[in-house]
């Protein structure tokens, strides 16, 4: 999120599967869906092929930041709630919809007869646990912060208040109760995300540090379980026979490959070892007139962090010459040429609308654009501020086929359109990437966010001082108030909440905090014969609890 989905999209870049996040991509495209490979006789089975451009980094739900982790983890695991169709929360764990007090703060949840995957009854302790964990600042998850509306969520992750004290309880083996802050109108859609999935605390305190770190270190309750992982490699979704709802689980299995390069995954796909196949700009054309091309809009969005830890780009003007130096519209239409589109904003186009019924983008207009004559002036303002004639930075890359395309193209851009800079790129696997980022540790990167629920606030939240998914130094005292308003003050004037969170994102690229590139299309190549994956905005990327082989 879909974290940030992350977002953290990798999957997207290749065009593989994912965008979150905090969130995304969300979600990471849903396009890589596949089912049995060749014969009737695997169709029969049952078995999906898929294609995955990315190794899972994650598998413990409370650290887990990224749209790979999220997609394989909304199969194998379940909240209280999870996406049906059209996005609409559906009950899982939850075995009825929940008592809610008058005021919109308590809200008490019946769990239903569920096992986990080694036989075990999930419990209301295992919310409680997994979410003490998740808040515990000894954790050092960088998604607790999703987890503020409950009441004193942020102070324990803070270390001002016990884990004790967190508002949610179990008052008994099938009763939970959760306390707000503040009522959340998007409450239960929130619930469906991964870092407020149960855990099996007697499992995870067994396996020690082991955990998340194999197939056979994590205990399932979803509609699949992960069978099994060849890191780097591939892994493998079987069907969960302990879960509780097995017998509307159609698919026996869900095969992954790991392939980095778009080439690679087409050619799966022709000789019937992938089902769906996601398409770069040079096979769209070849591809764009076959009965099973598809494409899609996503509401993840690209961008680059400009991390102000970096001397230069500490400097607002160099920001905003980056910003301007590149053309987005000819990156969009050459080097992806899938139904992507320019960003010149952060909240995507088509996700939600405001509380008049407008449409937030169209309510809001874009910021900036490629201006190579103003790009020049800021630049030359910048190295005057500097004192410097010369500059190198370095970016951060995916190491997939399209983003080192991607790269490619920046650095011809930002060379030629601001004199005096050399660009380096440095790519790197997208577990690595994540982590260098999460360190500070890089000029300016490529990066991407899927939605993590549906509200501009996935989006806008992320950029606060001290941000756990910031990641690059960016510090506006106002901005932070206006996030700070519309998650506390202003739940009960919806008109004012929406018109902050506009107004922190202006003040995000008044700043030019970081610089949009384009807002996720993806076109691929899908088997009539599979049917009823789920691909979801927001969150997960895709569900496969109700897909099935024809």
């Amino acid at each position: 999120m879909k974290k940030k989905f992350s977002f953290l999209l990798v999957l997207l870049l290749a065009l593989s599967t994912f965008l979150a996040a905090c969130g995304g991509d969300k979600k990471t495209e849903g396009n890589e869906e596949g089912s049995g490979a060749g014969g009737s006789d695997e169709k029969k089975e049952q078995v999906l092929n898929l294609i995955e451009s990315s190794e899972i980094p994650s598998m413990d739900s409370t650290l887990a930041t990224d749209s790979v982790s999220f997609n394989v983890m909304n199969n194998v695991f379940e909240g209280l709630y999870r996406l049906g169709e059209n996005d609409e929360p559906v009950l899982g764990m939850a075995a009825e919809e929940p008592q809610v007090s008058e005021d919109g703060k308590t809200y008490t949840f019946k769990i239903r007869d569920a096992k986990w995957s080694n036989g075990d009854p999930v419990t209301a302790n295992d919310f409680v646990y997994s979410w003490q964990k998740a808040l515990n600042p000894d954790t050092g998850a960088e998604y607790a912060y999703i987890m503020y509306d409950i009441k004193n969520a942020a102070k324990v992750n803070a270390g001002e208040v016990p884990v004790e004290e967190l508002g949610v309880k179990a008052t008994d083996d099938k009763t939970l109760e959760i306390q707000l802050e503040t009522p959340v109108p998007y409450f239960k859609a929130l619930l469906s995300f991964a870092t407020f999935y149960p855990q099996n605390q007697k499992f995870v305190e067994e396996q020690g540090d082991k955990f998340g770190l194999e197939a056979d270190t994590v205990v399932y309750n979803g509609p699949f379980t992960l069978s099994e992982w060849k890191h780097e490699q591939s892994f493998k979704l079987s069907k969960n026979d302990s879960y509780w709802d097995a017998e509307n689980v159609k698919l026996k299995e869900v095969n992954f490959n790991i392939v980095k390069d778009t080439a690679t995954g087409v050619n799966l796909y022709e000789t019937n070892k992938a089902d769906i196949a996601g398409l770069s700009a040079e096979f769209v054309d070849k591809y764009k007139s076959d009965e099973n091309f598809k494409t899609r809009a996503e509401t993840s969005v690209f961008f680059l962090r400009l991390n102000q830890g970096n001397e230069v780009l500490k400097n607002v003007n160099a920001r905003k010459a980056i910003d301007s130096a590149y053309d987005k519209k000819g990156m969009v239409d050459v080097l992806l040429n899938n139904g992507s589109m320019p960003a010149y904003y952060l909240v995507p186009k088509d996700f939600v609308t405001g509380p008049d019924g407008t449409e937030y983008r169209e309510a809001v207009g874009d910021f900036g654009g490629f201006d190579a004559k103003k790009a020049a002036d800021y630049w030359a303002k910048a190295k005057e501020e500097l004192g410097k004639d010369s500059i190198e930075l370095e970016l951060l890359n995916y190491d997939s086929d399209s983003s080192k395309k991607i790269g490619e193209f920046l650095k011809e851009q930002l060379e030629q359109n601001l004199e005096g800079l050399t660009v380096k790129i440095k790519a790197q696997p997208f577990k690595q990437k994540l982590e260098l980022e999460s360190k500070g540790q890089y000029d300016f990167s490529f990066a991407g966010w899927g939605p993590d629920y549906p509200d501009p606030m996935t989006f806008v939240d992320m950029f606060v001082t001290d941000g756990a998914h910031n990641q690059m130094g960016y510090s506006n005292p106002e901005y932070d108030k206006k996030i700070e308003q519309a998650k506390g003050e202003l739940l009960d004037d919806l008109d004012a909440r929406w018109q902050a969170m506009v107004d922190a994102e202006k003040i995000l690229f008044d700043d030019q905090a970081i610089s949009p590139m384009y807002q996720a299309g993806v076109s691929y190549l899908e088997r009539p014969y599979v049917k009823n994956v789920l691909r979801h905005s927001f969150g997960a990327d895709n569900s496969y609890k109700w897909a099935s082989i024809e």
